[in-house]
This record gives structure tokens, sequence and C-alpha cells, in this order.
């Protein structure tokens, strides 16, 4: 019966070093994954916390907005959702049609 693997412990700036080898570049999980000798799934837990913490780190540097940007970030997120909601619809509609033709 084979031994139960060892769980490695990782210092916070190799997790860092390793998701930002994957975020820098165009290589996939597996590839970098690979090369380090780790789980892509690890890797892919590594790369979605260091993207939060990026994401986290631009929120705090931002200034908050004024009326005018709040208004118009407001606008913008509505037409997002209509133009969903039209994307979803024509999808429908283009499937249905698909299956009409096909007959």
């Amino acid at each position: 019966m084979a031994e139960p693997r060892k769980r490695r412990r990782h210092s916070a700036e190799y997790r860092r070093d390793a998701a930002r080898l994957v975020i820098n570049s165009n290589r996939s999980l597996r590839d970098v994954g690979d090369e380090l000798g780790l789980d892509h799934e690890t890797l892919r837990r590594w790369v979605n916390t260091e993207r939060a913490r990026e994401e986290a780190g631009k929120v705090e540097s931002q200034e908050s907005l004024s009326a005018r940007e709040r208004l118009e970030l407001e606008e913008l997120r509505r037409r997002n959702a209509q133009l969903e909601k039209d994307v979803e619809f024509l999808k429908k509609a283009s499937a249905f049609f698909a299956r009409e033709y096909d007959r």
C-alpha cells in the first residue's frame, strides 16, 4: 500500500511568485504546475488569490468616484444588464430557428 503524500508547506512569497508566473506568462496552469512540481488545482487557488489581492489593491488605491462618475457607472451597469438579456434572447432565438431549419 502506498504511503500518503506529505503535505508540503510553501511560503506566501513562493505562492505569489508561482501565481505571478501563470498570470504574467501565456502558459497554462498545468504547464507551470508541472514545471514547479505542483498540482494545477493548488496553483489555480493561488492564482485566484493573487488576482483577488491585486483587485483589492486597485480598489484601495483609487479615489472615490465623483457624483457624475457614479451616475455614469449606474447607467453603464443598466446598459450592460440589458445587453446581457438581449444576448440570451438571441441565443435562444438562434437555437429555435436552427431547429426549425433542420426539419
